[in-house]
């Protein structure tokens, strides 16, 4: 097949840089985007924002601005010839049935499915093994066009009541609403404004849940920095909701959350001012009046406590171990000083979870899934025979079961539900789906470069068996970067479409993310961040070196701090790749922490206020302030959603108006803006076919394919 596809490139029905850019061949026309004089002092050095109006989200202005920009992005979609086929086939291969693990709530078994195509999946619920499954709770009946959607729950300990939170719009703003399980009736209960909160039951009485105080001026774009967590007792109003933690200046911090161990013994508290590092804190429930008991009073080290058997708590830490390790305390005396190892510190990175009476320690060697089975006493069990080589996850059980659920994916491998027997440690297939897409197609293989200071990354590349590497493959290079974030391979039906087209795809695990633990993570953090841009540079080299593709047929995409990724790789490097795909991206490395809880993103970046270096450093990857005049940059589509209250719109409208402004030649800069959408959470599934259809027909247009790839193959059969 492949090569088929080398003779189309002879014949010259494809090129990477001429037939299907006739459209480009004159400079698009952008609305107009007026500029004021807005200038703030850094240190002495003063910087403009001529498209500071753009971050008000409730000006008329600024919504006129969206739909004149969305107008002439979906006019410049529109005329791209294979689109709706991408549409249809992106529909075609979604279209199959999608089952969760089953869990057992009140005696009673649940589980979510989605038939195929509808926008939310839906709860169902049966009463034994052998009855029928009927519908429990349908999100899809939330709203007319499905952007409300299911944003957690959690069961009381009898299984009676169910708390249910809801995003309406994509926003993080939720509604905690109360259910009588049996009859599905509504109660009185029903909690707004709550917002970064995990809904966790004391017994039948209540449940503690997280918020800020509601914001003056827009709640999508003003700053909330003081977390509170509350604690809701069933019947009475939100207004008598006690505040647990948070109430004082003494315990303002921007992300508090709570958590009640499965024996309802303890409540157990984390209180962070960054995404990453936090204290923790505990309550013995069994008391009147229990005390807030300090288990780590500082925001260095990342703890949470995962069990406990009785007053014996088992605590994950990476505390003295950057890998975590499993320590043991009694709450009577929970200090560090008093923490015993459990399991210890290994060369991978432990993510342990608990079932049946046992722990699991998954590892990630290279990025991949080993996971082993431990007792209570730490003594090893065995290792868990997966699969294959990829990513299993989900080794979660109540202490009373003898079976429990986990995934397996890869990047080929659709995700595939198993059940495991706790005792004998056998696993068996639960749900296997039945999507159009065959595996034994297609390759992943892993490979090792160096970095431009010499650290060897990790990537995995996959794409059809039989491609081959002429530099002509039209190729997707997918980084991320930051926040202790790991990628492992993972399935996607989108990027099935982009595969089956002939399309590689790249994955490497730069530093900022935890692959490697948390001296991986902080090299790619504040003063640091460059090397998470050098790796990504360094991957599109390697890809190119080795001929799997080149700069004509090179396409980069990121989301949120992959979005920033992407628009500071393509502004120090625009030669490098013909199409830039920056998705919610923090753009403005000046203003950032000034929005929502962006302030707790600083732990990563550092802020422009922090010092005159900090300031100077930020100011020169930035990708607002980076975009220079005279410049030819990729072929780029920024998409964003109105209602993203994560990473503000304002990031990615700024960034798209510099370019506009600015690029030199006839690559289209367009901006892509989701109407009625947030971050990307809880998405309709219609919107997110529409979204990759529009994605994959930009970045294909623009390297050149006038028909989708693999039409023109069918052409040369012929």
């Amino acid at each position: 097949m492949k090569k088929i596809y080398s003779c189309i490139i002879g014949l010259g029905l494809v090129s990477g840089s001429l037939s299907a850019q006739s459209q480009n061949q004159s400079k698009l026309n952008y609305p107009e985007t007026k500029k004021v004089d807005t200038v703030t002092d850094y240190f002495g050095t003063e910087v403009k924002d001529l498209y500071r109006w753009l971050e008000d989200d409730r000006s008329e202005e600024t919504e006129n601005w969206v739909k004149r920009q969305n107008e002439v992005t979906f006019d410049y979609l529109e005329n791209i010839p294979y689109r709706n086929k991408l549409k249809e086939r992106l529909t075609k291969l979604w279209d199959y049935e999608k089952l969760s693990a089953p869990f057992t709530e009140g005696g009673k078994i649940y589980f979510f499915k989605n038939g195929g195509l509808q926008n939310q999946s839906v709860l169902y619920r049966r009463e034994s093994e052998e009855a029928e499954a009927k519908v429990f709770l349908d999100p899809n009946k939330f709203s007319e066009d499905g952007t409300t959607s299911l944003a957690g729950m959690s069961f009381s300990e009898d299984g009676k009541k169910l708390a249910y939170a809801i995003s309406e719009g994509g926003s993080d703003w939720r509604k905690i609403i109360v259910m009588n399980a049996d009859d599905k009736k509504i109660l009185g209960d029903t909690i707004k404004d709550v917002k970064f909160s995990g809904i966790s039951w004391k017994g039948n009485e209540g449940f503690y849940y997280s918020s800020y105080d509601k914001p003056d001026g827009s709640e999508l774009s003003a700053k909330t920095d003081q977390h509170k967590l509350y604690y809701h007792k069933l019947g009475t109003p939100q207004s008598d909701d006690q505040i647990i933690f948070g109430n004082s200046e003494a315990q303002k911090r921007r992300y508090v959350g709570g958590s009640v161990t499965e024996d309802n013994r303890y409540l157990i508290i984390s209180a962070r001012n960054s995404t990453s590092g936090g204290e923790l804190y505990m309550m013995d429930l069994q008391k009147e009046n229990p005390e807030l008991v300090t288990i780590l009073d500082n925001q260095d080290t990342d703890s949470y406590v995962i069990e406990n058997e009785g007053s014996k708590l088992f605590i994950v830490t990476n505390l003295d171990a950057p890998n975590k390790k499993i320590v043991t305390v009694d709450a009577s005396d929970p200090s560090p000083e008093n923490w015993e190892d459990f399991i210890p510190e290994t060369e991978h990175v432990l993510s342990p979870s608990t079932g049946g009476g046992y722990f699991f320690t998954e590892y990630m060697v290279d990025a991949i899934s080993k996971v082993k089975q431990y007792n209570y006493d730490g003594k090893l069990v065995r290792e868990v025979e997966l699969p294959g080589v990829g990513s299993a996850g989900g080794f979660g059980a109540k202490k009373d079961k003898d079976v429990l659920y986990y995934s397996f994916t890869n990047y080929v491998t659709p995700g595939t539900i198993y059940k495991y027997d706790i005792e004998n440690g056998t696993s068996e297939v639960y749900n296997k789906p039945n999507i159009d897409f065959d595996p034994e197609q297609f390759t992943s293989e892993q490979v090792f470069y160096e970095s431009k200071d010499g650290t060897k990354i990790p990537m995995i590349i996959t794409y059809k068996k039989g491609t081959q590497l002429n530099g002509k493959n039209p190729t997707i290079l997918y980084g991320y970067g930051g926040f202790n974030v790991s990628l492992t391979p993972g399935f996607s039906t989108a990027m099935s479409v982009w595969l089956e087209q002939g399309g590689v795809y790249a994955v490497p695990n730069l530093r900022g993310g935890g692959e490697y633990g948390k001296a991986w993570h902080d090299a790619g953090t504040k003063l640091k961040k460059q090397n998470v841009f050098d790796d990504f540079i360094a991957a599109a080299e390697y890809l190119i070196d080795n001929d799997y593709t080149s700069s004509d047929y090179l396409a980069v995409r990121g989301g949120s701090n992959g979005g920033l990724l992407v628009g500071a790789t393509m502004t120090q490097r625009p030669d490098l790749m013909k199409v830039a795909l920056p998705a919610v991206g923090v753009m403005d490395m000046l203003r950032y922490h000034t929005f929502t809880a962006g302030a707790g993103w600083a732990y990563d970046y550092g802020t422009s206020e922090d010092n005159k270096e900090m300031f100077q450093y930020l100011y020169n990857y930035s990708p607002v302030h980076s975009v220079e005049a005279g410049t030819e940059y990729p072929a780029t589509l920024v998409t964003t959603g109105d209602h993203d209250d994560r990473v503000v719109p304002a990031h990615s409208f700024k960034y798209a108006a510099e370019l506009q402004d600015k690029q030199e030649g006839t690559n289209p800069t367009l901006i892509r803006i989701e109407t009625n959408a947030g971050h990307g959470a809880g998405k309709p599934t219609s919107k997110i076919i529409e979204e990759y259809a529009d994605i994959f027909g930009f970045t294909l247009y623009n390297m050149g394919f006038e028909a989708l790839p693999n039409e023109l193959k069918e052409i040369t059969k012929d």
